[in-house]
């Protein structure tokens, strides 16, 4: 996957600007630069002049990410080249975050395994997760995390 990443600033240069090809690649990267926690709650929905629209599915999510916004845009362009993205609004569109297949995919603990949905994966989590570039590394943290908040919170409960 990483290989495909890598080779898609070239993809863009050959395109010589078409925004079909644009728009594509950029969904194609914000996807991986969102990781799996963040694209089971969001969607990229239109990138126009340099402005990537990305679906969310409430509004605590968008000013969590608006707050990370910094962080996207550096990782975007990094991967799509300087000055591809200039600015990300992320709007409440919940219809739109199902229909690219968000909360579908069910989050994986450490081990891979499937978690249940009755145990989501908290904002904070996710937030701190998307810090993490390594996929392999961010799945370890979010479901170690994930794993301790559920003891803690069996151990209040009894």
């Amino acid at each position: 996957m990483d290989q495909l990443i890598n080779s898609l600033p070239a993809l863009l240069r050959a395109a010589d600007g078409a925004e079909e090809i644009a728009t594509a690649v950029a969904f194609a990267v914000w996807n991986h630069v969102a990781g799996e926690g963040l694209r089971r709650q969001t969607a990229a929905t239109s990138l126009q002049k340099q402005k990537l629209t990305v679906a969310v599915s409430d509004s605590v999510w968008q000013r969590q990410l608006e707050s990370m916004s910094s962080h996207f845009l550096v990782r975007l362009n990094a991967l799509l080249g300087q000055g591809s993205i200039t600015f990300i609004e992320f709007r409440v569109d919940p219809k739109a975050v199902a229909k690219c297949g968000g909360h579908k995919q069910p989050a994986r603990d450490v081990a891979g395994n499937r978690q249940s949905d009755s145990q989501p994966v908290s904002l904070e989590l996710v937030s701190a997760a998307a810090l993490i570039r390594d996929p392999d590394l961010r799945r370890a943290f979010l479901g170690a995390a994930n794993s301790c908040v559920r003891r803690r919170e069996g151990n209040q409960q009894s």
